[in-house]
């Protein structure tokens, strides 16, 4: 029995992987350090973060013993599962906050919103796992249709935030896939066309009574606010004005752990949650932030390597997406917090307080694991 046992602890183990293990490791240490601060009037959040780590930390051992042959089969049941549950919030879901997002089960309340961030990359992956010998146009149109149905639904709720996480995590997938730039560069000049315009026109186009084609009135003010915060500094600009006076007030060298005055006055809003950069930055400056960075760094390094080193063609994606939708939550995070992205509900990596997100990037964190050990088998 002790042998098995032996056994038993050595393959979990040997299922892991070390480097991303105690890059994480480090990270959430971090995010502890900080949310100690954040939550410091908030005793019940920071005993609630414990549970959420030791319930994620299991999640991502779990997942890691888990092989990507069985990922693939997993794909489309819960993508098609995902896909339902989001039609079920559309048409019976709980509205809070006046977004329709959970689902209530009677037994449990879910966002199904969540499972779209792996259930759509892993649907799209196994797809073009499917087709790898010949990868055609159309594949690439039938790419869009399968990511374009969840992200019209998240979108609809509204849940701008989650629907920007799974579009760029399947769009990661895409590209990985073989996109070619003659279809990425019209997208990218239309873009830069549009932002362009936007500073130009902004302040008419932000003027009361414009109504933006496509958009919801919500978000048109959060990317007014983006152009001009000072425009309405008690309400809709608040948020990135506190944010903004926290990041800059730190300095280079912070001022101090348990320190920072927007954190500790209450002027800072979300501080646990979407603004916890602010708080980091605020307490421990400039300093702070670049170790963060090169923590996140050396997380997408690790990653790239794991996918690079990959088995076969759907775990090569896989691996990808997963490791550049790391970088796009920091990115978009650290981006609105400091004022050069509009406010969007986008939790720091490993960072944020809440339990979904962190089981969430722990459950990614443990395919990546998996992908790494099964590196030497040939899967078909």
């Amino acid at each position: 029995m002790w042998q098995t046992t032996k056994f038993h602890a050595r393959r979990i183990v040997d299922s892991l992987d070390m480097p991303l293990l105690i890059i994480a490791a480090l990270l959430m240490t971090y995010a502890t350090v900080v949310l100690i601060s954040a939550t410091n009037d908030m005793p019940r959040r920071l005993n609630a973060h414990f549970v959420n780590l030791l319930v994620a930390s299991t999640v991502m051992i779990v997942v890691a013993q888990i092989s990507p042959q069985r990922f693939m089969s997993f794909a489309v049941p819960a993508y098609l599962l995902g896909v339902m549950l989001l039609i079920g919030v559309a048409v019976a879901g709980d509205v809070s906050k006046g977004a329709r997002r959970w689902l209530n089960l009677g037994i449990v309340r879910i966002q199904p919103s969540e499972m779209m961030k792996i259930a759509v990359p892993l649907m799209l992956a196994w797809y073009f796992h499917k087709h790898e010998t010949l990868v055609r146009v159309r594949d690439f149109f039938v790419a869009v249709v399968i990511l374009g149905i969840p992200v019209g639904l998240i979108a609809k709720q509204p849940d701008l935030g989650t629907a920007i996480l799974v579009l760029a995590a399947g769009m990661y997938v895409i590209y990985l896939a073989g996109l070619s730039w003659k279809l990425i560069v019209p997208v990218v000049l239309a873009a830069c066309i549009g932002i362009g315009a936007l500073a130009t026109n902004g302040h008419q186009w932000c003027e009361d009574g414009v109504k933006w084609p496509g958009f919801k009135e919500y978000q048109k003010h959060r990317v007014c606010m983006l152009l001009d915060p000072s425009t309405d500094p008690r309400g809709k600009g608040f948020h990135t004005i506190q944010a903004s006076i926290a990041v800059g007030s730190g300095g280079v060298m912070g001022k101090g752990w348990m320190n920072g005055t927007q954190t500790h006055l209450e002027f800072l809003p979300e501080r646990h949650t979407d603004f916890i950069y602010a708080v980091l930055a605020e307490e421990f400056g400039l300093l702070g932030g670049v170790v963060l960075l090169l923590l996140y760094f050396a997380l997408i390094v690790r990653g790239m390597m794991i996918a690079m080193s990959a088995a076969n063609f759907f775990s090569r994606l896989m691996a990808g997406a997963i490791t550049l939708i790391f970088f796009t939550y920091a990115l978009v995070n650290i981006g609105m917090v400091s004022g050069i992205l509009p406010v969007v509900g986008v939790p720091l990596p490993f960072f944020s307080y809440g339990g979904t997100a962190l089981v969430t990037l722990c459950t990614a964190l443990g395919m990546l694991m998996s992908i790494n050990s099964h590196r030497t088998l040939v899967q078909k």
